[in-house]
């Protein structure tokens, strides 16, 4: 399987996106590269970006490693992206609208009823909530794939807490740093204005009670959260306050935050906890991390969280599959950017063809995130395969299969030198009473392993800058 080669044309001719990157890049010997990406290394070190890996034995914060030469994404191919992820995520907000209200798309039959009852992250409470421009998803993070020159595919949605955002902007700050010569011979959308934008989002849809300029924060689970850094980062962008749980209350049914000038009221919550810690009179009552009568306000319509509460099932990816007909129902509108064809285990006849084709497929679990819980059938052992085989005939609600796609890839320093390694992509897509907003670029996640299609951080994967042009 031949994967599409970001760079090049039959492995010689260069695609005129990177006709200057490659001049740069023959302009450098390894020896040089080493050099950049040791700087790059150090200034992020400077800069303190990590992350933990939870369960694992040492548990150390570390850095995600960075590659110095960026992707390179053409004006008109951002152009096509963006209106198909506004259509996506337009999608996913009147989805969850509707499955906590009148339930049409359930009724229609477009998506059976034990989908939605079934799952651990629908939350009944949410049932006739009303939320300002019935904005479910305010910030989406949606993972694109590509495989040829005209075709990208969703590979999956992150609607609950998505992250990366933070490294999209550190990774554009220490490559106009590290290299400004070809960074100033090109015309890149910028990506620092994100702040900006996703405060105008989160202002618009707060409640209609609050004030002109409306006070919002982000409630983070802690320092000891593996994305902490990221949420410190987000609110000092935002200027905004960074909160724990333990520095806000609820009185009438009205959130307030501790200061030193006494009680402030709170009208918007950037939320980085999940749904289960959020409030521990509701949900897991063992909750340290959230806010005891947080859901009495919120639902009394007197503060907004973003994502909303409920957020979560669209991210499962027994959910992704009905994104296609999701799409014509609510919008009746064909699909701008397609799902990768995808096996429903939980239907005999595709778990039956699953179970006869594993050596070739990707299994994954719908609820699995983080690379984890998956086979990647071609780069696996029999007994590797007989296990999932076994857990397929257990539990077959539990997975879905998709071919072995040849993700694109983009030249990669790997140390003795340049070589081609797989990508994705996470844009931002920003959701407000104000409109849709995605910020030019995104997140490249890159596996730096040779052969691999594993791009996340916790599996040993990188990042890059991402450069949209903008002509």
């Amino acid at each position: 399987m031949t994967a599409f080669d970001e760079m090049s044309v039959d492995g010689s001719q260069c695609r005129t996106p990177y006709e200057l990157v490659r001049t740069w890049l023959d302009s450098l010997d390894p020896e040089a590269l080493k050099r950049q990406s040791a700087e790059a290394e150090m200034l992020f070190r400077r800069i303190g970006i990590t992350f933990a890996v939870y369960g694992e034995a040492d548990a150390e914060e570390r850095l995600i490693p960075f590659d110095l030469i960026p992707r390179i994404i053409a004006h008109d191919e951002w152009v096509q992206l963006e209106k198909g992820l506004t259509q996506r995520v337009n999608t996913l907000n009147a989805f969850l609208a509707d499955i906590y209200g009148p339930r049409e798309c359930i009724k229609a039959g477009v998506i059976p009823a034990d989908l939605i009852d079934q799952n651990p992250q629908y939350r009944p409470e949410m049932i006739g909530a009303k939320l300002p421009g019935d904005i479910w998803v305010n910030i989406a993070g949606i993972d694109i794939v590509r495989v040829d020159a005209d075709n990208f595919y969703v590979l999956e949605d992150n609607a609950r807490t998505p992250s990366g955002v933070s490294y999209m902007m550190e990774n554009r700050e220490v490559m106009m740093r590290i290299a400004p010569e070809v960074f100033y011979d090109h015309a890149v959308e910028p990506v620092d204005n994100y702040g900006d934008e996703l405060l105008q989002a989160l202002q618009s849809v707060a409640p209609r009670n609050a004030r002109k300029d409306p006070t919002c924060a982000l409630l983070t689970p802690g320092p000891f959260n593996s994305a902490y850094y990221e949420h410190s980062f987000l609110a000092d962008k935002l200027g905004i306050e960074l909160v724990e749980g333990r520095d806000l209350f609820v009185r009438d049914a009205v959130l307030y935050m501790r200061t030193t000038l006494g009680p402030q009221r709170v009208d918007v919550i950037y939320r980085r906890i999940d749904d289960d810690f959020i409030d521990p009179l509701v949900f897991n009552p063992d909750s340290m991390l959230g806010v005891p009568g947080l859901m009495t306000a919120y639902l009394a319509g007197n503060v907004t969280l973003a994502n909303a509460v409920g957020t979560g099932i669209s991210d499962d990816k027994a959910i992704y599959t009905y994104m296609p007909e999701l799409t014509k129902f609510f919008l009746n509108e064909e699909p701008m950017l397609k799902n990768v064809p995808t096996w429903r285990c939980r239907e005999p006849d595709a778990l039956s063809y699953v179970l006869d084709h594993l050596d070739e497929l990707v299994v994954k679990e719908v609820a699995g995130s983080g690379g984890y819980g998956m086979l990647v059938g071609p780069k696996s052992t029999k007994d590797e395969i007989e296990i999932f085989r076994a857990k397929l005939k257990a539990n077959p609600d539990d997975f879905i299969a998709q071919p072995t796609l040849a993700l694109s890839t983009c030249p990669t320093f790997v140390g003795e030198g340049v070589a081609p390694r797989h990508v994705d992509l996470r844009p931002f897509v920003l959701s407000g009473t104000n409109g849709v907003n995605i910020i030019p670029g995104g997140l490249t996640r890159v596996a730096l392993k040779e052969g691999s299609l594993v791009v996340n951080s916790s599996q040993g994967g990188g990042t890059k800058d991402t450069w949209v042009l903008a002509r």
